[in-house]
């Protein structure tokens, strides 16, 4: 009997230091086994945090005006910027012993393994904050053995080569709160319209409850849900230990006001505009599109939220709800900054941008380019031409052409440059382009900016050629800023992720105009709103000089398919075109004054509260009192008169004549102007029919 026993008890202590051999070599194998997965996720290196995050565009004034992102809204922000609310209601409610363990949490895993193994399926999880983190990087959320494991690698990783808070800050820029909305950031804007610095503790833990089921748990959705999972949150930090049970009673109290910005369709200011910045980032910078697309870049641009508001307004104001079209373009001339852009009536209806990628004919709009021109080849505002109706022999004398004024109105007598820019005398305006070479239009209107193919042809004479409204903005700021090119401007700078300047610009001018020339042809341009030059037809202007209360100078424009409106004050050019997209025919009389109507409103009230200024007058300039009729100085005689500019010694000297006998002003001119005039009359008379 004792002898059985004896090997009982012999029998039990080899099989307990078999037990301690298998334990010690299944110790050793894990532990090898741990080593060996530690030294392969350390010898892996670092995994890439690269994220997508949404681009942001800024107004000149640096605030938000709109933003790119391919359905993921984020915005990264540091952790030290973050409310500790959220922080805290995070870690409370995701991961306790999150600054305790190195990316999984054996007890938890070994919960779930169970549960899974009872429900025959892998439903239930274990994940850490540092696990969710590597999930949202580089995972699916499928619920797989196979994604999990390479969820652990991967949190495995992360720990190994980033410390805690890295890991944190990670995890909350990263999460998705329901509405298209990733990362706090984007969450607390959406939700509560402020940042995540600024969060209550009422805020932090309902967003806090949200990422366990963004869509279940939304507020936005089902507020009384959202409610008992904000309670869950409250009571986790208290048995967290960072409140105490009354700080979570009041929390849950606390009235919540919730204001909805929708991230999925974000409004923006300027959808035409922030179309060209993103061509200009892609085209003319080099920026990758991948970058726009996801890189988090902080676009700051040259649009003016308030003067692209104005602009919207009033062409929404304006424009009657039919085909018919519109776009604006509004420039600072003194440094080419495009302050408002609107590049047709309704940007989800049609995005094509009208301001920039359609060319249309200017009509009488491009006559300043051939005036300014005249100006340099001896005109002066005192220049007269026999205004009347005129075939001209054109194509070397192969064809002919009989240009006509609107209407049928011809002064049948002389007028000066004055009145045919304030009446816009086409007569006047062949006659010119003819006398100088039809090369010289051309020329000027290149040098000051536009860049379409313009023709030596008669007609330029009266705009037929085709260009588009931003150019047209371009070439008026030359007058406007005292002779020099400007180059359009819509980015000011980039700004990458890591708060790198990866892009600046500065304003590009060049003096390509004599100044005291653009100021008298500026001067010129202020006639169609003159109601005192009215004479044999009314100025240009005149239905709309009662809403411009500041000196301002343009030209109208139109033809049977177009309608524009070009003009400036010192600090804003602004273009404006009218028409159909298809080209067609102008039928109602009140279309021809849109585009007048939605430039002066704007100019009027996009300016508002800003300096009043004139158009600054260089030296070598003199003002005379000149009668507009027939380019002499007033008298007494024929008191009728306007303060007209001259360069320093081309000024009229010679005084109108004595009134006839009944009374009335003579309108005359000096002999020598007349003989010359006679002269250029008998020209054309023989260069004509």
């Amino acid at each position: 009997m004792e002898v059985v026993v004896n090997r009982r008890i012999r029998r039990k202590r080899r099989l307990v230091r078999l037990f301690f051999r298998l334990l010690l070599i299944f110790l050793v194998l894990a532990t090898g086994a741990a080593v060996a997965l530690l030294s392969y996720t350390k010898m892996q290196g670092p995994p890439p945090l690269n994220v997508p995050q949404t681009t942001v565009y800024y107004g000149a004034d640096h605030t938000p005006i709109g933003e790119h992102h391919k359905g993921e809204n984020r915005h990264w922000v540091a952790l030290s910027t973050i409310n500790q609310n959220i922080i805290d209601a995070t870690i409370a409610i995701e991961d306790r012993r999150f600054y305790r363990h190195w990316g999984f949490d054996i007890n938890r895993i070994g919960g779930a393994v169970i549960a899974n193994l009872r429900a025959r399926s892998a439903a239930q999880g274990a994940s850490t904050l540092t696990q969710q983190y590597a999930r949202n990087l580089y995972l699916s959320h499928d619920k797989t053995w196979k994604r999990k494991w390479n969820e652990l690698l991967y949190s495995l990783r992360l720990e190994m080569n980033y410390d805690k808070d890295q890991i944190l800050e990670g995890y909350l820029n990263t999460v998705y709160y329901g509405h298209g909305a990733y990362g706090i950031e984007a969450a607390a804007q959406h939700y509560f319209g402020k940042s995540a610095k600024n969060l209550s503790l009422a805020e932090a833990s309902m967003l806090s409850g949200i990422p366990k089921g963004p869509s279940y748990y939304s507020p936005l959705f089902d507020f009384e849900r959202a409610k008992k999972r904000q309670a869950i949150v409250l009571q986790s930090m208290v048995a967290y230990g960072v409140l105490n049970q009354v700080e979570a009673d009041e929390a849950h109290l606390e009235p919540l006001n919730f204001v909805q910005n929708d991230l999925d369709h974000p409004s923006t200011i300027g959808p035409y505009f922030q179309d060209v910045v993103e061509r200009q980032l892609i085209e003319e910078i080099g920026i990758d599109s991948a970058l726009i697309d996801a890189g988090g870049l902080k676009v700051y641009t040259t649009l003016d939220p308030k003067m692209q508001k104005e602009a919207e307004y009033w062409v929404q104001k304006e424009m009657p709800d039919s085909e018919l079209e519109t776009a604006l373009v509004a420039m600072d001339p003194r440094t080419g900054d495009v302050k408002a852009l609107v590049g047709g009536k309704n940007y989800v209806e049609s995005p094509l941008n009208r301001a920039v990628q359609t060319r249309r004919s200017p009509g009488s709009s491009f006559k300043p380019y051939l005036y300014y021109a005249a100006l340099e080849n001896g005109y002066t505002p005192a220049s007269t031409l026999l205004s009347e109706p005129t075939t001209f022999n054109i194509d070397d004398g192969r064809d002919t052409w009989s240009p006509s004024n609107f209407n049928g109105n011809y002064a049948e007598d002389f007028i000066t440059l004055l009145q045919a820019i304030a009446f816009s005398d086409n007569i006047y305006a062949v006659k010119t382009h003819l006398l100088l070479g039809t090369d010289r239009a051309v020329e000027l209107a290149k040098r000051v900016g536009v860049e379409s193919p313009l023709h030596n042809h008669a007609s330029l004479a009266l705009g037929t050629d085709i260009v588009t409204v931003l150019e047209m903005a371009r070439g008026y700021s030359a007058f406007a800023n005292g002779g020099m090119r400007v180059d359009p401007r819509f980015i000011e700078k980039v700004v990458d992720a890591e708060g790198e300047v990866v892009y600046e610009s500065k304003p590009t001018l060049t003096q390509v105009l004599d100044p005291k020339l653009a100021f008298i042809l500026t001067d010129l341009m202020t006639g169609m709103f003159d109601p005192y030059l009215n004479a044999h037809t009314s100025v240009t202007g005149r239905s709309i000089a009662h809403l411009i209360n500041r000196p301002v100078a343009g030209k109208s424009g139109s033809t049977s398919t177009d309608s524009w409106m070009v003009g400036y004050t010192p600090q804003l050019v602004t273009s404006v075109w009218v028409g159909f997209n298809e080209g067609i025919t102008l039928t109602h009389s009140t279309d021809g004054q849109r585009a007048k109507k939605i430039w002066a409103n704007f100019t009027e009230n996009a300016l508002k509260g800003q300096p009043i200024l004139p158009f600054e007058k260089p030296d070598g300039v003199v003002a005379v009192k000149m009668n507009p009729h027939n380019g002499l100085l007033a008298t007494e005689n024929c008191p009728t008169h306007r303060v007209t500019y001259f360069v320093e010694g081309t000024e009229p000297t010679k005084e109108c004549p004595k009134p006839a006998p009944n009374g009335e002003e003579v309108e005359a001119i000096d002999e020598e102007a007349h003989e010359k005039e006679k002269f250029l009359d008998r020209f054309f008379k023989w260069f004509g029919h």
